[in-house]
């Protein structure tokens, strides 16, 4: 086979096999009783409000990208998701008739999971200016992502209103969004940050994507994966198909190429978000679905991740 195959496939396995290895190894770690239920409890809440924070904070603080030249980036992503969100809620109106399930349905198809696994890949593949560039994508992301999942969900408890205080105050309190905005602004104004800090927040960031990794694969369940529904599998192929597509599309209409179209694809080839299963028990919908959802794209976005950075990588597109 030509060099140029065996560089890609060199390149995919790079990008993915580290983010498989520490969801086996959490896995693992919660099979054999190393780790419980309250650790991985206590530790995502721990990636959650001050590693990850911290990472992406220096990430944008530190380098150099010019941001600017990311809104075709970020317009591709936006772009991207809500041609997902659209396409998925006209089949769910169509095709899945509880209510409580149409939600989760859409959920899954579109909301990627930017944050742990987009951002692993996006640093195994580019390094701390791929994290910047990812950081603000995820956090734009983010934003959208809950906004969309507000408006689907909210026909499973039966009000199909939006609340905008709910959004608002889950928005201000996201620890991932602040730290993305106070880093902007700190970078804007060139606000000097001591050393001490820096050496502190350093040590803080490099935990967050190995940890986060490592708490998904002790919080994974097979068993279930065997207990699937209908929901369940096509929302997931959803994910793992249609949304890497879509976004190689939207990005080649978009004229991305590099970093960005890496990035872009990287962050669409991902799992569902954690935080999709927590919002449709929270707002009532199909919780076991959403579960289900989490585990089929975890495991499955790996494979499918790997095949396509391959591909897009022996084009010359990443």
């Amino acid at each position: 086979m030509s060099a140029v195959f065996w560089d890609a496939a060199w390149f995919a396995l790079s990008v993915t096999m580290p983010s498989v290895l520490l969801l086996v190894l959490g896995w693992f770690l919660r099979r054999t009783d190393q780790v419980d239920a309250r650790f991985v409890d206590q530790a995502s809440k721990l990636v959650f409000r001050y590693s990850m924070p911290a990472l992406l904070f220096f990430s944008i603080y530190a380098n150099e990208t010019d941001y600017s030249a990311q809104v075709p980036l970020l317009l591709a992503g936006a772009v991207a998701s809500l041609l997902l969100f659209v396409g998925a809620e006209i089949i769910a109106a169509r095709a899945v008739k509880a209510p409580v399930d149409r939600g989760v349905f859409v959920q899954g198809v579109y909301r990627a999971n930017t944050m742990i696994v987009g951002l692993a890949f996006v640093s195994n593949a580019y390094g701390s200016e791929g994290v910047a560039v990812g950081a603000v994508y995820g956090g734009a992301m983010t934003l959208l992502y809950n906004v969309l999942a507000v408006l689907t969900l909210s026909r499973a408890s039966g009000s199909g209103s939006f609340n905008p205080l709910l959004m608002a105050r889950q928005i201000a309190t996201n620890p991932l969004i602040l730290a993305i905005v106070l880093a902007l602004l700190a970078k804007s104004v060139q606000l000097p940050v001591p050393l001490l800090l820096q050496q502190t927040g350093h040590y803080l960031a490099i935990i967050a994507l190995p940890l986060a990794l490592i708490c998904a694969g002790a919080a994974l369940d097979v068993k279930s994966l065997f207990k699937v529904s209908d929901i369940s599998l096509w929302s997931s192929l959803g994910r793992l198909i249609g949304a890497p597509l879509v976004a190689v599309a939207v990005g080649w209409a978009f004229g991305l190429q590099g970093i960005a179209m890496g990035v872009l694809f990287m962050m669409m080839a991902t799992p569902v978000a954690a935080a999709s299963y927590v919002m449709a028990k929270a707002m009532g919908a199909n919780d076991v679905a959403a579960a289900n959802i989490v585990g089929l794209t975890t495991i499955g976005a790996m494979p499918v991740a790997a095949a396509g950075i391959a591909l897009l990588r022996s084009l010359g597109w990443l």
